[in-house]
C-alpha cells in the first residue's frame, strides 16, 4: 500500500514541478519571469509581463499537469498493482487520486528545479480537481465567480473557493475522511500562499480586478 502512495506522490510531484511559466518565457522571450512583476512563475504574472498568449498557455499547462497527476493515480488504482488478492487491502482510487493532486500542487508551489520557489497552486489544483471532484470544482468555481463579480478581488475568490472545497467534497461527493484531509492540505497550502494577499485585503489595499496593478502585486495562479 505504501509503495503505491510513494509512486503516485513521486510522479505527481515531478509533474507539478515542471515550471511551465518559467520555461515558456525563457524559451520565447529569453527572459526570467522571476525577475518580472511579483516574481511568481504562475499564469497571471506571465500574462502581466506582457505575454498574454504565454500566460494562457501557462494556465492550461499548469492545469494539465494537475490533471495528469490525478489521472495517473486513477490508472494505478485500477491496475493489477492495486490487487485485493491474498488478503491484501486495496487502496481506494479516490485516495490515490487525492494523493496525486496534493503532490502535484506541492510540486508546483515548491519546484526543486527553481530552488523551491514556485506558484500558488490554483491552476494546478483546478486541473487536478477536474477528475477528482468535478461537482465540487463546479461549486468552487461558481463561488469564485460570484465573489469576484461582487468584490472584484480575485485573491478573495481564490481563498474562499479553496476553503469551501474540502467541505463540499465531503457533503456533495461523499468523500471519505482520508481523501478530505488530503484535499484540505491542498486548500490550506493555497490559502497560505495567499498570505500577502490576505494582509492587503485586511489593510484595504488589495488590487481589484480591472484596476491597474502595481508591479509588486502578487498573482493567484
Amino acid at each position: 500500500m505504501a509503495t503505491l502512495f510513494i509512486i503516485v506522490a513521486a510522479v505527481g510531484y515531478f509533474l507539478g514541478a515542471i515550471p511551465f511559466g518559467f520555461l515558456l518565457v525563457k524559451f520565447f522571450r529569453g527572459e526570467d519571469i522571476r525577475l518580472s512583476g511579483s516574481g511568481n512563475i504562475g499564469a497571471t504574472n506571465v500574462a502581466r509581463s506582457g505575454a498574454k498568449g504565454l500566460g494562457i498557455a501557462t494556465l492550461v499547462l499548469d492545469a494539465l499537469k494537475g490533471l495528469l497527476a490525478v489521472w495517473f493515480g486513477s490508472v494505478l488504482a485500477h491496475s493489477t498493482f492495486n490487487s485485493c488478492a491474498a488478503g491484501i487491502e486495496c487502496v481506494p482510487a479516490t485516495r490515490l487520486m487525492a494523493a496525486g493532486a496534493l503532490a502535484a500542487v506541492l510540486g508546483h508551489v515548491f519546484p526543486v528545479w527553481l530552488k523551491f520557489r514556485g506558484g500558488k497552486g490554483v491552476a494546478t489544483g483546478v486541473g487536478a480537481f477536474v477528475l477528482l471532484f468535478p461537482k465540487t470544482l463546479l461549486i468552487a468555481l461558481l463561488l469564485f465567480l460570484v465573489v469576484v463579480a461582487i468584490t472584484r478581488y480575485v485573491s478573495l475568490g481564490s481563498i474562499l473557493a479553496a476553503m469551501v472545497f474540502p467541505i463540499s467534497a465531503h457533503f456533495v461527493e461523499h468523500a471519505k475522511l482520508p481523501s478530505v484531509l488530503l484535499v484540505s492540505a491542498i486548500a490550506a497550502l493555497i490559502v497560505l500562499k495567499h498570505s500577502q494577499n490576505i494582509r492587503r485585503l485586511l489593510a484595504g489595499n488589495e488590487n481589484r480586478f480591472g484596476n491597474k496593478k502595481s508591479p509588486a502585486a502578487e498573482e493567484r495562479a
